[in-house]
């Protein structure tokens, strides 16, 4: 019978795989509402930027260079024609999420 309490206590330290994917997809919520207007598909800030780079990595949900770090700094400080946004707008921890989730891999 001592089986059954090691059973529980491994299943309980086991992530969920929900659980693992919560804070790519709450990244993807909070970008859509923060930054979304902007820079989706047919966003202002996209069309800015497929002048001055690559269209195809113009949509920045489909850029595989992103890091968190470049991504903060952008949002904090502005760059081109993007204007900072304060954390009264995107709260650190919104901004966390955002980062991670346009960097793919969290960093």
């Amino acid at each position: 019978m001592r089986a059954a309490p090691i059973l529980t206590l491994a299943l309980a330290a086991a992530p969920a795989p929900a659980q693992t994917q919560q804070p790519m997809l709450a990244g993807k919520a909070v970008f859509g509402e923060k930054c979304g207007m902007c820079h989706r598909a047919d966003g202002m800030g996209t069309g800015l930027l497929a002048r001055r780079v690559d269209p195809k990595v113009a949509e920045l949900e489909k850029r595989a260079d992103l890091t968190t770090d470049y991504v903060r700094v952008a949002v904090r400080t502005g760059i081109g024609n993007m204007p900072w946004l304060s954390r009264g707008e995107v709260s650190d921890r919104q901004l966390d999420a955002i980062a991670s989730y346009l960097a793919k891999d969290g960093k």
